[in-house]
């Protein structure tokens, strides 16, 4: 009797031991972290840093939280938030961080990636945080004219030096001003470095005591203020005969937004100019560091330079007049001339692909090489949700410098992530293309062959073709212009007599997106340019050859025979 109440015990435990295992036999790839920031053992981290994790695959976003994710000082526990973005969770402390010391942050093996798995143990790192911050106040150091100057030239730009850089968008005509006795001088204020420059809008009177003063309303760039207004006084010239010339207005006015392409830059000074000294040495023109090149003119009182081309858009110039401008006495400006403008865009903001930029091809179900030796060139394939054996043709079609991915891959690690998010930067790039009304779109229908196209989003209701000619699209000088198709049905382009995508003046294939509301053909031998973002799927027919991308939310992309796709 006891012998068989022992086999019993020894029975049940087996099936306990065998339960167990089975449930601890986890052969799945569990999420890890792979990168952290602060990295682990980091210095002088800002005190009002938050504090992030990258894992190894998307995570449930549901147990990234507070008890998942923790900051502790020593063995106290800083409150904040915990949130999740892609495959990154982000703790926010709630206040600033002490400074110098040292925090241990963790994530537990409470976070669990989409599928439940778990973390193999906790991941533990540790930082330290930087001294406290800058509370030194900055001071002027230095005033041109310097307080209690004599003999003043009216023209004069009024200067301060910081002992310190300082925030610009606290130098102000609030926070530097001139006056002479209680009455305000009106000019502009401009920064850079450590200066702050003050320009009368019109000459100082001769033989006039000038206060200027800078408030306590300047701050640096850590936002400490002055101790107390700084004030500084200086006297103007007295002999009336030295009247030094000054540039009274500009064309287009300083810090000038939305400026026209085809703009010729002026300045009218205050006085009559020798001709003879504004040249392209004493008017200029600049993009960032580089000349831009232009004739310069004067008539009356009047300067302009002409670009030899049309300006770019979106970008901000720089127009100079120097010193070496003098009047038809021969007196000098009494300091160079400085100010900027930026420049408007002609059509509509460019469709930011994200990380779908990486593909030459992206496909929902299929990609296939029907015949030849198609070329992929710097960019990679990719299917999502299809997996890799709906991936045919590869060889003979081969990929220069990029590579296959498929949602099944599981090598490397975080494949199948990082094709649901290009799938995703697809999807939100076709809505914003699909969706863009600025400037607002014009109609087409039909074919296309044989006309130009300036700039701008084009909108068809329903199918569109190129076949009858070539269709030219021109940036008329403009390499950041950009065209958006809207095509709410079928694309096709008809090999043959046309149906090529032509680029002029100075257009690039980036900057064209063609939002296909179904499928898209690229026809026998067209040579394509431009990004296609299809709903459904792409055909490339014999010969093709594209400088762009094919991306197809839904459907396949097929190549027919020996087509060649190159990045844009």
């Amino acid at each position: 009797m006891k012998l068989k109440k022992a086999f019993a015990i020894i029975a049940l435990l087996l099936v306990v031991l065998m339960a167990g295992c089975k449930k601890d036999d986890d052969t799945g790839v569990r999420p890890m972290v792979t990168s952290t920031d602060p990295i682990n053992e980091a210095t002088s981290i800002a005190i009002n840093s938050k504090i992030s994790a990258t894992f190894s695959v998307a995570m449930d976003p549901s147990t990234i939280t507070i008890a998942s994710f923790t900051l502790q000082q020593g063995t106290a526990t800083v409150s904040g938030a915990a949130e999740y973005t892609g495959t990154t969770a982000t703790f926010t402390p709630a206040a600033n961080l002490a400074p110098n010391t040292i925090y241990t942050a963790t994530i537990t093996t409470g976070a669990k990636d989409i599928s439940g798995k778990s973390m193999a143990k906790d991941y533990i790192w540790s930082f330290t945080t930087g001294a406290i911050p800058d509370i030194t106040l900055p001071t002027v150091t230095l005033t041109d004219p310097v307080n209690s100057a004599t003999g003043v030239a009216i023209s004069h730009l009024i200067v301060t030096t910081f002992s310190e850089p300082m925030d610009q968008t606290t130098i102000t005509s609030l926070t530097f001003t001139l006056k002479q006795g209680s009455t305000s001088v009106s000019g502009a204020v401009t920064y850079t470095g450590t200066t702050a420059s003050f320009t009368p809008a019109s000459n100082l009177e001769h033989n006039k005591i000038y206060t200027g003063t800078i408030t306590t309303g300047a701050k640096d760039m850590a936002g400490n203020a002055l101790a107390s207004n700084y004030t500084f006084s200086f006297t103007t010239v007295e002999a009336p005969d030295i009247i030094l010339p000054m540039v009274n207005s500009t064309d287009p006015a300083n810090n000038a937004t939305g400026v026209v392409l085809n703009k010729i830059v002026t300045a009218t000074f205050s006085v009559p100019m020798d001709p003879l000294t504004l040249t392209a040495t004493t008017f200029t023109l600049k993009q960032g560091a580089t000349p831009v090149a232009g004739t310069v003119s004067y008539t009356g009182t009047t300067a302009s330079f002409t670009p030899s081309e049309n300006l770019l858009s979106g970008i901000t110039y720089t127009a100079t007049i120097t010193t070496g401008a003098k009047n038809v006495p021969g007196i000098p400006l009494a300091n160079d001339y400085v100010w900027t403008f930026s420049t408007g865009a002609p059509g509509p903001l460019g469709v930011d692909l994200k990380s779908a930029a990486r593909f030459g091809i992206i496909a929902g179900v299929g990609v296939s090489n029907n015949a030849g030796l198609s070329e992929i060139h710097d960019m990679d394939v990719g299917i999502s949700p299809g997996a890799r054996s709906s991936i045919t043709g590869f060889p003979p079609a081969i990929m220069v410098n990029g590579a296959i991915y498929a949602s099944d891959d599981i090598t490397p690690p975080g494949v199948a992530a990082m094709l649901i998010q290009a799938k995703q930067d697809l999807t939100d790039a076709y809505l914003f293309a699909e969706g863009a009304t600025s400037p607002a779109p014009a109609t087409v229908a039909g074919d296309q062959g044989g006309i130009t196209l300036a700039p701008g989003i084009y909108k068809s209701t329903s199918t569109l073709l190129i076949q009858s000619g070539d269709l030219t699209l021109d940036a008329q000088g403009d390499v950041n212009a950009v065209w958006i198709f809207q095509i709410a049905s079928a694309f096709t382009t008809v090999g043959g007599a046309g149906g090529n995508v032509i680029l002029s003046g100075g257009a690039q294939a980036k900057n064209v997106f063609w939002q296909v509301g179904s499928s898209a053909t690229i026809g026998d031998y067209t040579s394509f340019k431009g990004n296609v973002l299809a709903l459904t799927s792409i055909t490339m027919n014999s010969g093709a050859t594209a400088v762009g991308r094919m991306l197809a939310i839904n459907g396949s992309v097929v190549l027919i025979n020996t087509n060649i796709i190159n990045k844009p």
